[in-house]
């Protein structure tokens, strides 16, 4: 199966784990998108960062920096257990998204939250880990990451092959000129 990923300066897809090409950032993370159903509404996993200075951040998926060497499907399960304290099953690689405000890319692995999954703040990282319902996970997840959850509709939908990565980057572009021109109503900015 073909997965939704961007391509490497080259036009080869990474091999290592690390962003290739010289279009590479200056920091790398790797995350998960665990979702479940509850009366048939879809459910993603996000957490909020700790500390005063983040009291008004935005949530976001839960991730961190790989380990020198290790793969980033790895680190992405790693640090969701170190910050969730859950454990992830089959994950799907859904590509990477570009922070537009600073030299972050973020790769993304989507998988099903494991049935009895009660998530926690495992980490002094995070000060909330929730399941949230796709209409709030789209107000309140950071605008850069907005983008992972149309993957992940597209996924479930199984139209991940189809994937436009061009159309992502231009709504990802269009929401974020409206987060910062003040004009996007719809942001819950007190999380």
């Amino acid at each position: 199966m073909t997965h939704d990923r961007h391509m490497s300066g080259t036009g080869a897809p990474p091999s290592s784990g690390e962003a290739p090409g010289p279009n590479a950032r200056a920091v790398v993370a790797s995350g998960t998108l665990l979702y479940r159903r509850v009366a048939g509404a879809l459910e993603i996993l996000l957490v909020h960062p700790a500390g005063n200075f983040n009291r008004r951040a935005p949530w976001g998926i839960p991730k961190g920096a790989p380990e020198p060497g290790e793969a980033l499907e790895a680190a992405a399960r790693r640090e969701t257990m170190e910050e969730t304290g859950l454990s992830c099953g089959a994950l799907v690689d859904v590509g990477f998204i570009d922070y537009t405000r600073s030299r972050k890319r973020v790769h993304a692995y989507a998988g099903p939250a494991p049935a009895d999954a009660v998530p926690r703040c495992a980490s002094w990282e995070v000060d909330q880990v929730e399941f949230i319902e796709l209409s709030r996970a789209r107000r309140i997840i950071h605008p850069d990451q907005a983008a992972l959850l149309g993957r992940l509709e597209r996924l479930l939908a199984g139209e991940l092959e189809a994937h436009d990565e061009a159309g992502d980057a231009a709504r990802a572009a269009n929401s974020n000129a409206r987060h910062t021109a003040g004009r996007d109503t719809g942001r819950d900015r007190s999380r």
